[in-house]
């Protein structure tokens, strides 16, 4: 069978899907939090009659991502909840690993080598390529033959021109550190924008597509004719847009006056801007932009503040996108804010008739967070709804690098 277990490991969790390639389907899909900790939960949800899905939350101490994988391999093939007969119904094993460098611009076949780069890229992602690696090798150890391929989140932006993704910093921090804008929700922008061409019946060479990555971490990017041109995140997922506790954009000037000021030790400042900054810093209310809104309608004025900061800054990137383009012809919402929040779009998208974006009210709250088009009928740019899939993405491009390696 031609399942495939995705796997994205954190710094205290593992995220997982097992799909089957052949009908895109989820067998069983859930989290493992709380890794390194007595308390730790896995949460299960598998396919049980062909439709429903029925959860299962279980407790256990799970100290390493280790054992965490071992736990959601156990639950997989298990006699009364599993979804497999065993470890042979398991095709191959896709990773998400957020860092690949300016080396991979694609999704690869995991060996020794990989494995070493993706450990070189430890200092540009040390919050997330050390786990990733973890579960990489935890699964080399508890299921052995099985197939590995590593997904980058930095891969799909490397199609970006030089004078994009430079910085107008001395040509030596470039040649030496590696400074330079990487991107990053790269597999989420890559299956939506394909993922909208194939509702136009378009090809994605013929699009010029604006995708809007908006969630707790947000990100937009400029697809043209299926390629990323330009994204909002950099260095580093710090910079672009505002976020749920990030700064996005700021003048760096500012964080040295603070340091000063304030007597912030490096650690100190990297917590501010990353941490107690963005919706949650300039609300005061909370990250979650669900909770903001609510306290905007109800008349706080820095709730309100912070949800105006993020739509321009939103709007302020798809006009800049629109003109590194030369055009737009899809605009797309997407991710947990963008897929669900029916009014953020509608914020978004007031007043851009002049560019061609006429949101249709009615179209946008039937949409809900579902998947279509929410543009007015004779609208010159499609604005469109698309849920990403990420999992998907990652299962489909391990099975076919497993293929291609067969084959050869």
């Amino acid at each position: 069978m031609k399942n495939i277990l995705v796997l994205n490991c954190g710094s205290s969790s593992v995220k997982y899907e097992l799909l089957n390639i052949k009908s895109s389907s989820v067998l069983a899909k859930g989290l493992v939090e709380r890794v390194g900790m007595e308390d730790a939960v896995l949460h299960y949800h598998f396919l049980k009659d062909d439709s429903i899905y029925d959860d299962i939350k279980l407790v256990r101490n799970i100290p390493t991502h280790r054992e965490a994988i071992q736990f959601i391999i156990r639950s997989i093939e298990d006699d009364e909840y599993g979804v497999i007969e065993d470890m042979n119904d398991i095709y191959g094993i896709g990773h998400r690993v957020v860092h690949g460098g300016e080396k991979y611009t694609d999704s690869v076949y995991i060996t020794k080598e990989v494995k070493n780069d993706i450990k070189d890229y430890i200092p540009l992602a040390p919050l997330h390529n050390p786990h990733q690696l973890a579960g990489i090798e935890a699964c080399e150890e508890l299921i052995p033959d099985h197939p590995q391929v590593a997904v980058f989140d930095t891969a799909f932006h490397q199609t970006m021109p030089e004078a994009a993704y430079m910085y107008a910093f001395p040509y030596d921090m470039y040649k030496k550190f590696g400074i330079r804008k990487y991107g990053f929700h790269g597999t989420s922008h890559k299956y939506v924008s394909q993922r909208t061409a194939a509702i136009l019946k378009k090809s994605p060479e013929d699009l010029k597509i604006i995708t809007c990555h908006l969630g707790n971490g947000a990100s937009i990017c400029a697809v043209k004719n299926g390629k990323s041109v330009d994204t909002s995140m950099g260095f580093t997922p710090l910079a672009g847009l505002m976020m749920g506790t990030r700064t996005g954009d700021f003048d760096p000037a500012i964080l040295l006056y603070i340091m000063n000021k304030e007597a912030l030790s490096l650690s100190e400042a990297n917590t501010m801007i990353n941490r107690h900054s963005g919706l949650y810093g300039v609300s005061g209310v909370s990250r979650d932009f669900r909770e903001v809104i609510e306290k905007c309608h109800n008349g706080h004025k820095r709730a309100k503040l912070a949800v105006d900061m993020f739509a321009y800054r939103i709007r302020h990137y798809i006009g800049a996108y629109a003109a590194i383009m030369n055009g737009v012809d899809v605009l797309v919402f997407t991710a947990g804010i963008g897929e669900n929040s029916v009014e953020l779009r509608e914020i978004v998208c007031k007043d851009m008739d002049y560019m061609g974006i006429e949101l249709d009210k009615e179209k946008n709250e039937a949409c809900g967070a579902g998947e279509g088009i929410i543009s007015s009928a004779g609208s010159p740019v499609r604005v469109m709804c698309v849920p990403t899939n990420e999992e998907l993405l990652i299962a489909e491009e391990t099975h076919n690098i497993i293929e291609s390696k067969k084959e050869k």
